[in-house]
């Protein structure tokens, strides 16, 4: 099974029987479909149905000669409802299967967002018909989670947190020259950086290392598209899956000034979560590139 089934509520569908059966009724009892051709001439198709809010199950395959919809590979799935970056996405499919991952360079993050792309169908339509690059693009990135924790805020007044806000815009006009190659916004991002570790190498000897680093963004374990995360809790949402009754926490948060939904168990979440309050925890990372117009 799936390893992040359990992030949308299906904790206890470890029963190859049981999942086949939940597989055949998205495919029969779809909330959307789509289908198109690719550059080799096979029609594809995908199957989508919703078990509870913006959450549900994928099923991906082709379609034979005679129209027979072959299964190829299914996953879990949650949909976000806001933009998280405009930042341009370059994307590349998978060795092994019609599946694709996408990469974005944000510059918020300091790294490149590598994520699993949820809108196949339409990237696969504007590649067979020569669309691509498509400009004007948005992406819209949530995660699913197989664990995590609650952990309280730093505690800032307002000119702290306006501070923040100015260092941050600050840093980021900064990464956006360095990137063009202005070799004195590059100085400046070094001489910062080693101000910034002896500073942080005075405080680790007295300080508990989550009192000074409020939200991280950062690769976790072996696969490319899996992070690592700390961000403040915006909202908070508590759902159920329509099949087996199992309740998901829905948060929205805020890292690294990403904004982004990640689902949750809540069998393997520890702590209340609360607004204001951070989410800790390990995710993998999905996106959806929202197109100018519908392809």
């Amino acid at each position: 099974m799936h390893k992040y089934m359990r992030a949308i509520g299906f904790s206890e569908y470890s029963d190859r029987k049981k999942l086949k059966e939940l597989l055949t009724d998205v495919v029969l009892n779809a909330d959307e479909r789509s289908y198109t051709m690719n550059n080799e001439g096979i029609m594809i198709g995908e199957f989508c149905r919703n078990f509870a809010d913006r959450m549900g199950i994928a099923v991906c395959g082709e379609f034979d000669e005679d129209d027979k919809f072959i299964y190829e590979y299914y996953y879990p799935y949650l949909i976000g409802d806001e933009v998280t970056t405009n930042e341009d996405v370059t994307v590349e499919r998978h060795a092994a299967r019609e599946s694709y991952a996408g990469m974005c360079d944000e510059v918020k993050v300091g790294i490149s967002l590598i994520f699993y792309l949820q809108d196949m169908i339409p990237y696969v339509k504007a590649k067979a018909m020569g669309m691509l690059p498509v400009r004007g693009t948005s992406l819209t990135l949530t995660g699913l989670s197989t664990g995590g924790m609650i952990i309280m805020p730093i505690q800032k007044n307002e000119s702290q947190k306006e501070r923040v806000r100015k260092e941050s815009a600050e840093r980021n006009h900064l990464l956006a020259a360095a990137r063009k190659g202005d070799e004195d916004a590059i100085e400046t991002l070094t001489l910062e950086d080693m101000d910034l570790y002896t500073s942080i190498s005075k405080r680790i000897q007295k300080e508990d290392v989550y009192s000074m680093v409020d939200t991280y963004f950062m690769p976790y374990g072996m696969e490319c598209d899996q992070y690592s995360v700390l961000g403040e809790i915006l909202q908070v949402e508590l759902i159920s899956n329509q099949i087996t009754g199992e309740q998901i926490f829905l948060l929205k948060i805020c890292s690294n000034e990403l904004t982004f939904d990640v689902s949750i168990n809540i069998i393997d979440l520890f702590g209340e979560p609360q607004v204001g309050r951070r989410f800790k925890g390990s995710i993998w990372l999905q996106g959806k590139i929202n197109f100018p117009e519908q392809l």
